[in-house]
């Protein structure tokens, strides 16, 4: 087993005063009026975000709370991979979350206590699980690579972490956005080390075309959500170094790209955009884009997916036993019928809930978690 190296996020002032004064420094343009965020960020969002940023952030105190749990550096195969590990109260269920973009570790701060001191909510002790969170290579306080690892290899770089790192010879692993795809690349291709999997968005894709009128309503769906959301995608995926030309020395624009997908993702059907996620919730996660220099690392994650098909073959699916998470509020990708799911899952659980979106986990922290912890337990009796 190799050395944990201990990891402190240390943001020093000179660091955070060049970036805030190129905050200061840049300009909203102008926009049509009553664009709103129908066309990019909302222009009137962007100004107060940017006023709180120079004005009302307390950069200090986010360090501090990123923080607050343990986190090391630990090399697996030449790569410095970022992980927070919180051992939790219980048996020691050892459980790998995985982020997506424009997300990251952070997204699970909400959750981490309830994952791992259920006893502290009102949960049972033996519920508990040992949190492992790693930041995906090139996001964050991970380490960058050119190309970097696609998402299969990452998963196999996962494995090493949880197998020879950190030592447990079995594990379970859950993810959404990108990390549903990392998380079902271990389930399909390291069945021996790990003993369920847990998901909140749909990764896998059958070959086969729809079947009856509901697959083909929510293909119909699907569709659309793409040809509205995801020009994002197409950009990055093949031309993300324009991206990254474009929004060089601008951590305004950084931020107002990836906001703009936290809006656009979350679901907006009770609550306003800023009761969902507060604008220091927001800050954070950009920080931890802008301050690691990590925008255009991460954006070059993208075109990995073509490397390794998402679409199975008739016949072909992801033995190890499946969890789904559905959660309704997911604008970018309608959820999908629970047959269409077993086509390439082995699915041993379902469930539904009444909101949420994209990012469950800081969405609807308490239905994650709960529903996580009841999977764990299925997948893993103590």
């Amino acid at each position: 087993m190799s050395t944990l190296r201990p990891f402190t996020v240390a943001w020093d002032d000179a660091a955070v005063g060049a970036l805030l004064d190129q905050v200061r420094a840049a300009r909203p343009p102008d926009v049509p009026a009553e664009v709103g965020w129908s066309a990019g960020c909302d222009r009137d969002f962007l100004v107060r975000l940017r006023e709180h940023w120079l004005d009302g952030y307390d950069w200090r105190a986010a360090a501090a709370e990123l923080n607050r749990y343990p986190q090391f550096l630990v090399d697996v195969d030449g790569l410095d991979v970022h992980v927070v590990h919180v051992r939790g109260e219980g048996p020691g269920r050892p459980l790998l979350v995985t982020h997506g973009w424009p997300g990251s570790y952070y997204e699970f701060w909400e959750v981490v206590e309830r994952l791992t001191y259920p006893s502290r909510f009102g949960g049972d002790a033996r519920d508990a699980v040992d949190l492992v969170l790693p930041s995906l290579p090139g996001f964050a306080f991970s380490g960058k690579r050119h190309p970097p690892p696609t998402q299969r290899q990452t998963a196999r770089i996962w494995r090493t972490l949880m197998t020879e790192h950190l030592g447990y010879d079995r594990f379970l692993a859950q993810g959404g956005d990108w990390g549903a795809i990392v998380t079902s690349w271990l389930g399909f291709d390291h069945p021996d080390a790990v003993a369920g999997i847990h998901l909140n968005m749909l990764a896998f894709r059958s070959a086969l075309p729809p079947r009856d009128d509901e697959e083909r309503a929510w293909a119909a769906a699907a569709a659309r959500a793409q040809q509205r959301l995801g020009a994002y995608s197409t950009l990055q995926t093949t031309k993300p170094q324009s991206l990254v030309w474009v929004s060089a020395g601008n951590p305004l624009g950084q931020a107002a790209w990836i906001v703009e997908r936290f809006h656009d993702w979350a679901d907006l059907r009770a609550r306003p955009f800023e009761e969902v996620f507060s604008l220091d919730q927001l800050l954070t996660n950009v920080m931890l884009y802008v301050m690691t220099d990590s925008f255009a690392s991460a954006a070059w994650f993208y075109p990995g997916v073509t490397q390794d098909p998402l679409v199975l073959p008739e016949g072909v699916r992801c033995e190890v036993p499946t969890a789904y998470a559905d959660f309704p509020g997911d604008s970018l990708l309608p959820s999908p019928p629970r047959q269409r799911v077993e086509l390439t899952y082995a699915l041993s659980r379902w469930t539904s809930f009444e909101h949420g979106g994209h990012f469950a986990a800081m969405e609807a922290p308490v239905a994650f978690a709960d529903d996580v912890l009841a999977w764990a337990r299925e997948a893993w009796p103590g």
